[in-house]
């Protein structure tokens, strides 16, 4: 089957629905090529970019300072670094480090191209929202950690540290409760956000069958957001 055609087939299966996969990366000595579509306001760009991962990742290293100021104030917004009621009282700097390292192991995962390194992440601010903001106007969680990638032989700093703005909006009153009831908790929303931004932060633009079924897709006016190999 020629590229052309496979592409148009695969538009045509788009029509049908919001969400789709595209062709997988050729494969090398690495493996697979995980690719992922990032679309308009996902990417911060109009249309559709789509993304490989850049490196092969050995190692995710989570730090949540115990310097960061953690409160259980159930106020609009307390003055703190740290502010999370997604699961039971308990140690907020232990919990968060659990919540991050799940995230970035998701976000990484297959990634298996370019430079074996090590990934190291510092959290400066995870400030959520208290119950008091989430059942009533809502708002956004608000993530923020310095990133630095390493050589995993050398030690040396191929990228980084630099600082990365996770933020996304967080439902309130009637959303967020029609939420927590569906299953899609602040816990599952602060994870799949984290490891969609480590993904992009990992990764630079493809090229290939995917790449070209982006810009068919695109061409169509037909949104895709879709992981491969992840």
């Amino acid at each position: 089957m020629t590229m052309i055609r496979k592409v148009m087939m695969l538009v045509m299966a788009l029509g049908l629905g919001a969400c789709a996969s595209v062709e997988p990366a050729s494969r090398g000595a690495a493996g697979p090529q995980p690719q992922f579509a990032l679309v308009g306001a996902a990417s911060g760009q109009p249309g559709i970019q789509v993304m490989q991962s850049q490196y092969r990742v050995a190692e995710v290293r989570v730090s949540v300072p115990r310097t960061l100021k953690a409160s259980e104030a159930n106020t609009f917004y307390p003055n703190a670094d740290i502010v999370w009621r997604g699961d039971g009282k308990g140690d907020r700097h232990m919990q968060v480090s659990a919540i991050v390292n799940e995230a970035m192991l998701a976000g990484t995962a297959g990634m298996a191209s370019g430079p074996e390194v090590i990934v190291e992440v510092v959290i400066t601010r995870f400030h959520c929202l208290t119950e008091k903001t989430r059942y009533t106007v809502g708002g956004v969680h608000s993530m923020k950690f310095d990133l630095t990638v390493r050589d995993a032989a050398t030690g040396a700093v191929l990228d980084g540290p630099r600082l990365v703005v996770a933020d996304v909006k967080a439902a309130g009153g009637a959303a967020a409760l029609a939420e927590d009831q569906a299953g899609r908790t602040q816990r599952v929303v602060v994870i799949e956000r984290l490891a969609e931004v480590i993904r992009r932060e990992l990764s630079g633009p493809a090229s290939g069958p995917a790449a070209e079924a982006a810009l068919v897709a695109r061409a169509a006016n037909t949104t895709i957001v879709t992981q491969t190999g992840l």
